[in-house]
């Protein structure tokens, strides 16, 4: 035990000592220490402070910049529907023109047609459809024609 006494004396005098020394290089130490982490903690909230109000502005930047890309793409939608639009209504106005020119040809196509009716049934009326198929009419109708031939036949054969 007293070899242990002997040992925490010293012991105790190296504290003391330590301490001695240690004080007087603590006090100059902490004060840096102390007032470079100040400083340090100072620099840390400015710039905190200051990359605060820099991110919310640039996050805020971001999302304004989204909306301006969706806003952009609305415009051009928009744009591109009323150029569609424009074309429907121009398509429809051209439609509209053919109906009217197709019904106008129909009218006169009808008014044709009435006409060469007309025209076909006076040109039966005239071809005497009765006696072309009354076979006795038909034989003195070539009797006739013949006997016209032979005398025209005749007048030319004296004349040549």
């Amino acid at each position: 035990m007293a070899t242990a006494k002997t040992r925490a004396t010293p012991k105790a005098s190296e504290k003391e000592a330590v301490v001695k020394k240690a004080p007087a290089k603590a006090k100059k130490a902490p004060t840096k220490k102390k007032s470079s982490a100040k400083t340090k903690a100072k620099t840390a909230t400015k710039t905190k402070t200051r990359a605060r109000p820099k991110a919310i502005n640039s996050g805020r930047n971001a999302l304004l910049a989204g909306l301006g890309v969706y806003g952009k793409a609305y415009d051009q939608v928009l744009e591109q529907f009323s150029s569609l639009q424009e074309q429907v209504d121009e398509a429809q106005s051209h439609l509209t023109e053919r109906r009217k020119q197709a019904e106008d040809l129909y009218k006169s196509l009808i008014k044709r047609g009435t006409a060469v009716e007309r025209e076909a049934l006076k040109a039966l009326a005239d071809l005497e459809l009765d006696s072309l198929a009354d076979r006795s009419k038909l034989e003195a109708q070539m009797k006739k024609a013949k006997s016209r031939f032979d005398d025209l036949k005749s007048k030319f054969g004296k004349a040549a």
